[in-house]
């Protein structure tokens, strides 16, 4: 399972419906992590393998993905399932314009009630509004 940290705007963005996608860099860093969804599980597999992998599949399934809003273990998080793919992203969900990413879009989600406060910080952001 791989757990990514994640702001929290844009996680309560994806637990409400409103943002399906989440960006991740092309780095080295990524490459790593995201490697194992597309079968090369060899250390040796560099970026430029992973990258190429991943264009030329057109889009790889995943599952159980978390993203946490933060590194404490009591932070709100969310597992999710889809697929990634390298594109562009879109400004109003974090990305920067005309720069590719490793896009992880969205189909399926599992919130992760982690403590008292990640589960009632919705309701005190309606009730502020």
């Amino acid at each position: 399972m791989l757990t990514l940290p994640i702001k929290r705007k844009w996680l309560e963005m994806i637990r409400s419906g409103e943002k399906k996608e989440e960006y991740r860099a092309l780095s080295p860093y990524y490459a790593t992590r995201f490697k194992r969804f597309l079968g090369l599980e060899l250390i040796s597999a560099s970026q430029a393998q992973v990258e190429s992998a991943l264009r030329a599949a057109g889009g790889v399934p995943f599952k159980d993905i978390i993203l946490r809003a933060g590194y404490s273990l009591s932070a709100p998080a969310t597992m999710i399932s889809g697929y990634i793919t390298i594109s562009t992203g879109r400004p109003e969900w974090g990305a920067t314009e005309g720069e590719e990413y490793y896009v992880l879009h969205i189909t399926g989600m599992e919130d992760l009630l982690t403590d008292e406060k990640s589960r009632t910080y919705g309701e005190k952001k309606e009730r502020k509004n």
